[in-house]
């Protein structure tokens, strides 16, 4: 398959059957969100020719009870095609197709949070907001029980050494992140850089900066090559907020936001006033900024290991134990954009850019 990224799995194998010409027909690999509102799902189907936008693409469905999305009694849950990538795996003319769920009365799904996040969007289009999310993950072993090449008995040694590291005694998966970035790049996704974080193990990466709702779809398509990458390297991709117990950094997904006015002359100004807005609705911030409503990222957000506390709002300039953090150049500049390290590592991307831009741009109370 000319164009294919090849990703070499630890078995050493590579799948000779890739290499099989497919005739004048393509692999189009539709994907959604399941219920837990973390998780995404897919299924093949074979198109007869390459489509020109996602308006060009069947509606399909899939049986929901198996997703946590509907009753075995009225199972039909419909996709909606909304978004193409080009597939890194199939290579070739074959597709990643990003989809909306929608019910059997052709209205949103009530797991769909993409359809208000685009509402929202449009209602504030004026100011252009952009959006960059910061994705930080944690590699495990196979049976995503060990942390990927943690001593068996014990644990390695502290945090320091590890971020941002070098060498086979501080890094693990350097082969995994790499393959991730290129087959984000093949196929299209906005990804700006990565980097090992300060777990062992623990890995970042980068993605925007887009606009509107093209975040959500571009980072949850990061997530699926993600999680395609590693099965290749027989490990598994975790989003827990928290994953160790202990003097051990947890993992956000750090939001970074602007608009219009913060980008220009003077946007210090509006970052401060969004900063304020955002204070008044701490509590609503945090119900969004995980699937279970703040509870995963209780663990998470505790003022150490650079959090600030579940329960406070605060904000600084380059401070990273500070619920927004102003970065050193936005402050020197007197305009940029600001940090919102609130957000759980497994968080909906619709659901926090949505959050935010009702809160700085929306809500009037």
């Amino acid at each position: 398959m000319s164009g294919a990224v090849v990703v070499d799995g630890l078995n050493g194998r590579s799948n000779p059957f890739m290499k099989l010409d497919q005739g004048d027909k393509i692999q189009a690999y539709y994907m959604w969100v399941d219920g837990s509102g973390e998780n995404l799902r897919g299924k093949t189907r074979t198109l007869d020719s390459v489509p020109d936008s996602p308006d060009d693409l069947p509606w399909w469905n899939f049986d929901g009870s198996s997703t946590n999305q509907s009753l075995g009694t009225n199972s039909d849950v419909l996709l909606k095609p909304v978004a193409i990538f080009k597939d890194p795996f199939r290579g070739g003319d074959n597709i990643l197709v990003l989809c909306e769920t929608y019910g059997p009365d052709d209205e949103p799904h009530p797991t769909n949070p993409r359809h208000e996040c685009i509402e929202n969007m449009e209602k504030a289009a004026e100011l252009e907001p952009w959006f960059g999310i910061e994705q930080e993950y944690t590699l495990f072993d196979a049976h995503n029980k060990e942390v990927y090449c943690w001593p068996r008995y014990g644990f390695p040694g502290p945090q320091g050494p590890y971020y941002c590291g070098i060498g086979a005694d501080r890094i693990k998966g350097r082969k995994v992140v790499e393959a991730h970035y290129r087959a984000c790049l093949y196929a299209g996704v906005m990804i700006g850089g990565s980097n090992a974080e300060v777990m062992p193990s623990q890995w970042e990466y980068q993605v925007g900066p887009c606009s509107g709702v093209d975040m959500g779809d571009h980072l949850w398509v990061s997530r699926y090559i993600l999680h395609r990458v590693a099965e290749e390297f027989n490990v598994c991709v975790s989003l827990d907020p928290k994953p160790i117990d202990g003097d051990w950094n947890g993992a956000g997904c750090h939001t970074n936001v602007s608009t219009k006015p913060m980008r220009e002359e003077g946007g210090m100004e509006h970052i401060m006033v969004a900063i304020e807005k955002m204070e008044a609705k701490h509590k609503e911030h945090i119900e969004a900024y995980d699937p279970s409503g703040g509870k995963d990222n209780a663990r998470r957000l505790t003022g150490a290991h650079e959090t600030a506390s579940i329960n406070e709002f605060s904000y600084g300039v380059a401070h990273r134990g500070a619920s927004i953090r102003i970065p050193r150049s936005v402050e020197k500049d007197g305009y940029g954009y600001l940090e919102d390290r609130r957000p759980s590592s497994n968080m909906d991307p619709y659901v926090v850019c949505n959050r935010i831009i009702k809160t700085i741009a929306i809500d009037e109370d």
